[in-house]
C-alpha cells in the first residue's frame, strides 16, 4: 500500500493575500434563478446597487414580485448584526462521538450550559456510527429484496439506537417516529429499484443528521433551556450539486444570515442545526458536504454571523503533532495557522475537514478545537497568524491509499505548453491533483483519494495523455493502490 507523508510548518507573511471584505464589484445575474428575499432589500436599494457596482458593461434584472433575480455578496454578512450584548456570539460544533448515546447528550447539554456567558449555534453531527450504518444499510437494500429491508442488521441498530436514546432521556418518541418511517421505506425503495445512486444515498444519511438534532434540541427543551431545531437544507445551505461531496456557494451566508439572526430575535432560543448538509441549487435536492463536513457547516454559519469564535469540540485534545494511533505520545499544537490547519487537514489530518478553514479564513474568526471528553484540556486555537520565530516542526501527517501517475519522456525536454497540456486533460476529465514533482524529462503526480474517482477514469487519463497529445510522452504509468 503506498502512503505519502508530509510535514508542515508553514511561515505566513505580514501582508494579508485576501481580497478584502468589502468590493465595490459585485457578482451580478446568475444563470439560473435562485429567489431569496434577502438579496436585496428593495427595488431602490437594487437601483442604487446596479448604479455603485455596474456602471460599465450590460446589467439585467429581472423582479418577480418580491423575489429579485439578483445575488448580491455583501459585507455585511460578515460583521454581525449589531453590538448587542444578546446577539448569536459563537458557534459549538460536536461530532458523532460526542452525542453517541443519550449519557453523551447529557454531558453535551451540561458542557453548552456551564459556559452562562455565551449563546452559542449549536452543530451536531449523526449519533457515532450512525452515517457508517446507513450506508450499509442501503448497500444491502439494494440486493435483499423489498420482504427483507426489515432484517437489515444496520436498520435494526439505527432504529434500537435512536428509540433507546429517545427513552432515556425522556422526550417524546413522535420526534423521530416519522423520520423512521420515511427511512424504512426508503430503503424499500432502493431494495425495489435495485439502485443507490449518489443523489439517494445523501438523502439516506440525512437522517441521521435530522435525528440526532431533534433529539437534542428536544432534551434542552425539557430541561428548560429553549432550542430550536432546523435542517441546515431548509434554512439557506445552497451547494453545487455534486452529490456526496457537495461546495457551499456564495448565496448560502445572506440567506443562513437573515434565517437564524431573525429567528432569534423574534423568539430567542439556541439553535440546534444539521451539519453535513445542504441543498443542491439546480436540483433542490439534499446534498452533503463530504466526510466530516459538519466542521464545513459550522464555519460556514460563524462567517455568515460575523461571529466571536469557532469552536470545534472533538473526542481529542486539538490538533496533535502526528495521528496518536501510530505514535501514543503525540502532543496537542497549542496554535496554528488557517495555512497550517488547512494543509493539514488536507493532507490527511483527520480532525478537521480540509475546505472547512476557507470560510473562517475569509471572515477572520478564531477556530477553536476542544475535547468534548476533557474540556479543561486547552485545545488548539486556530487563527490568521502566530509567533513563527520559535517553529521548527508543526506536526507530520500520513496519508494512506494514494495513486501516483508518473508521466517520463525525453520529448518534453524543452518543450513549453506541456504541464498546461497534462493539467487540461485532468480538468476535463474532474480529476483533482494532488502533489506535483517535475524534472527536465518527467512529472509525477499523485490524485486526491477523496474525489472518488473510479480506477477506469485513471486509465482513461492516461490513455488520453497518450493518445490525444502529440507533445505528450510515450511513457506513462499509472500505479492503482
Amino acid at each position: 500500500m503506498a502512503t505519502a507523508m508530509h510535514l508542515t510548518s508553514v511561515k505566513t507573511s505580514g501582508s494579508d493575500s485576501l481580497a478584502p471584505r468589502s468590493s465595490s464589484r459585485q457578482r451580478c445575474v446568475l444563470p439560473q434563478r435562485l429567489h431569496f428575499a434577502t438579496s436585496v432589500g428593495s427595488s431602490l436599494s437594487l437601483s442604487r446597487s446596479v448604479k455603485k457596482s455596474c456602471r460599465s458593461g450590460v446589467f439585467k434584472v429581472c423582479c418577480t414580485g418580491a423575489n429579485v433575480d439578483v445575488l448580491e455578496k455583501s459585507s455585511a454578512v460578515t460583521q454581525g448584526f449589531g453590538d448587542s450584548e444578546n446577539q448569536l456570539n459563537c458557534v459549538m460544533k460536536f461530532g458523532g462521538s460526542s452525542v453517541a448515546s443519550a449519557e453523551r447528550m447529557r454531558e453535551v447539554a451540561d458542557l453548552i450550559l456551564s459556559f452562562p456567558n455565551e449563546r452559542p449555534v449549536i452543530v451536531l453531527s449523526a449519533m457515532g456510527k450512525t452515517t457508517n450504518n446507513l450506508l450499509q444499510a442501503g448497500e444491502k437494500a439494494v440486493s435483499c429484496g423489498v420482504t427483507n429491508v426489515s432484517c437489515i442488521d444496520e436498520l435494526s441498530f439505527i432504529k434500537e439506537l435512536h428509540l433507546r436514546t429517545v427513552k432515556e432521556l425522556g422526550v417524546d418518541e413522535s420526534i423521530i417516529a416519522t423520520h423512521l418511517e420515511e427511512l424504512d421505506q426508503l430503503l424499500k425503495g432502493i431494495a425495489m429499484m435495485k439502485e443507490l445512486t449518489l443523489r439517494t444515498r445523501d438523502y439516506l444519511v440525512s437522517f441521521g443528521e435530522c435525528m440526532s438534532t431533534r433529539i437534542f434540541a428536544a432534551y434542552l427543551n425539557k430541561i428548560g433551556v429553549k432550542a430550536r431545531q432546523y435542517d441546515a437544507f431548509e434554512i439557506g445551505f445552497i451547494t453545487t450539486d455534486d452529490f456526496t461531496n457537495a461546495d457551499i456557494l456564495e448565496a448560502t451566508y445572506p440567506a443562513v444570515a437573515k434565517r437564524l439572526h431573525d429567528d432569534w430575535i423574534t423568539d430567542p432560543a439556541i439553535p440546534i442545526v444539521t451539519g453535513y448538509l445542504g441543498k443542491g441549487w439546480r436540483t433542490c435536492a439534499v446534498t452533503t458536504l463530504g466526510r466530516g463536513g459538519s466542521d464545513l457547516t459550522a464555519t460556514t454559519i460563524g462567517k455568515a454571523l460575523g461571529l466571536r469564535e469557532i469552536q470545534v469540540w472533538k473526542d481529542v485534545d486539538g490538533v496533535l503533532t502526528c495521528d496518536p494511533n501510530i505514535y501514543t505520545r503525540a502532543e496537542p499544537v497549542p496554535y496554528l495557522t488557517f495555512d497550517e490547519a488547512a494543509e493539514l487537514a488536507y493532507f490527511g489530518a483527520q480532525v478537521l475537514h480540509p475546505q472547512s478553514m476557507r470560510p473562517a479564513r475569509e471572515g477572520d474568526i478564531p477556530v477553536r478545537v476542544k475535547n468534548s471528553y476533557n474540556p479543561n484540556a486547552p485545545g488548539t486555537l486556530i487563527t490568521r497568524t502566530r509567533d513563527m520565530s520559535k517553529a521548527v516542526l508543526t506536526s507530520i501527517v500520513l496519508k494512506r491509499n494514494v495513486t501516483m501517475l508518473d508521466i517520463v519522456s525525453t520529448r518534453m525536454l524543452g518543450q513549453f505548453g506541456f504541464l498546461a497540456k497534462v493539467f487540461s486533460i485532468f480538468e476535463d476529465l474532474g480529476i483533482s491533483v494532488d502533489v506535483v514533482a517535475t524534472s527536465e524529462v518527467s512529472i509525477s503526480l499523485t490524485l486526491d483519494p477523496s474525489k472518488l474517482w473510479s480506477r477506469e477514469l485513471i486509465q482513461q487519463a492516461t490513455f488520453t495523455l497518450v493518445v490525444l497529445s502529440p507533445i505528450l510522452p510515450s511513457n506513462v504509468t499509472g500505479i492503482f493502490f
